[in-house]
């Protein structure tokens, strides 16, 4: 397919394409441990995108999501892959999204809390990611509980325990595996949230170029490009978003 070259400035006024990617998610970036090299769903959708666009990608690579949405918000990246929120969505034009995930709570063995509905007391403190989806949603959603902000989503735990509160909230596969290594720690039994995971250009640039990218994502996922990123890094819980016209 040839990209009209307006369209492939509006993405790139610099010449290279620079793809904000969050290594706060681990779902869809994490950063190789031999080389420091970023890799991951959200890293095979940038390049594949930079690809469709014939132009150079540069990975502009940020440790919590906070710091990933401002830079594509401030234009010192030209695109990047978010959570939808509607806060984020005042300076983002967002695609539908492309991988759904799961949104749980953690709290200790010991805790009286059981359900869901439990954690919104005034006697509840919840850790979350400074800027993270979770954050964002429950700043608008939990009325009585108060929210503790982690600097960034994978210390979301070590931050429950060192401060001694009473909820975690993240990325269910995160909060697992922090379970996992740390004893005396459980979920709870239902989701609270269900992330939509989608990629994301300064709606700055363009009804034009917002188009363009929501197409790419839409053919990404109707090729099994999104099924195939995923388990080809072996990434369990999160599933491939359901076509555009029926994602809502």
């Amino acid at each position: 397919m040839t990209i009209d070259q307006t369209i492939a400035r509006a993405f790139a006024p610099t010449g290279t394409l620079r793809a904000s990617i969050n290594l706060g998610n681990p779902i869809l970036a994490n950063k190789h441990a031999q080389t420091g090299e970023p890799f991951g769903v959200s890293v095979d959708l940038a390049r594949a995108f930079a690809k469709h666009l014939g132009l150079a990608l540069e990975l502009v690579v940020f440790d919590a999501a906070g710091k990933s949405v401002q830079a594509v918000s401030e234009e010192r990246a030209d695109f990047g892959f978010f959570a939808i929120d509607p806060l984020r969505g005042e300076t983002i034009a967002f695609t539908a999204p492309y991988v759904l995930i799961e949104g749980f709570y953690l709290v200790r063995d010991a805790s009286p809390i059981r359900t869901n509905a439990e954690v919104d007391r005034a006697d509840n403190r919840v850790a979350v990611g400074k800027g993270s989806a979770y954050d964002l949603f429950l700043t608008r959603e939990l009325k009585a509980a108060q929210i503790v902000r982690a600097p960034t989503s994978p210390a979301v735990v070590r931050t429950f325990i060192d401060e001694n509160l009473e909820v975690a909230a993240g990325v269910k596969q995160q909060l697992e595996a922090d379970a996992r290594a740390i004893p005396g720690l459980r979920l709870l039994d239902e989701r609270f949230m269900v992330i939509r995971q989608a990629m994301g250009v300064p709606k700055s640039r363009g009804p034009a170029a917002a188009e363009t990218l929501a197409r790419f994502v839409e053919d990404m996922k109707a090729s099994g490009f999104v099924a195939d990123a995923l388990a080809r890094h072996g990434i369990d819980g999160a599933s491939v978003a359901p076509p555009a016209s029926s994602a809502n």
